[in-house]
């Protein structure tokens, strides 16, 4: 893959990003963290709700760089090896804790949930592959 189309994949990838983003907005609602929270001791619910908000802006500002800079992820730069590789081992991280440590015995059921969950993980694996390729490509290894 040239870099032009490498530029493309990150650019579209930002963009990924931020739909994220806004879908995110909505898991609060969804899986009723109000409610299930409720219970918790003020300390312990501000922290969730803190690391909620880290998360978000975490994947808004991936969007961010990769929306406005894919050429300055792909130029061989040890800032580019850098980023590509944290964002790419981020998103693989999130794949692997979905499938090893999440327990989805009180997930929502569903075809709309089933779908939502599918989308997702495609959506995280295509961004792990995105950043992990350009990571590859900084290093001049494809």
């Amino acid at each position: 893959m040239g870099n032009v189309g490498l530029e493309k994949l990150i650019f579209w990838s930002g963009i990924g990003h931020f739909a994220l983003c806004l879908g995110s907005l909505l898991i609060p609602k969804v899986l009723q963290w109000r409610l299930h929270l409720g219970g918790l001791k003020p300390l312990l619910r501000q922290i969730f709700w803190t690391y909620a908000a880290y998360i978000l802006v975490i994947n808004f500002f991936f969007g961010v760089i990769s929306v406005l800079g894919p050429d300055a992820l792909i130029d061989h730069s040890f800032l580019a090896k850098s980023v590509t590789l944290l964002i790419g081992a981020y998103w693989l991280t999130r794949i692997v804790i979905q499938f090893t440590y999440f327990d989805k015995t009180d997930a929502p059921k569903g075809v709309l949930y089933t779908v939502g969950e599918v989308a997702l993980v495609a959506m995280f694996t295509v961004f792990a592959l995105t950043y992990l390729l350009a990571f590859l490509y900084n290093y001049q290894w494809i």
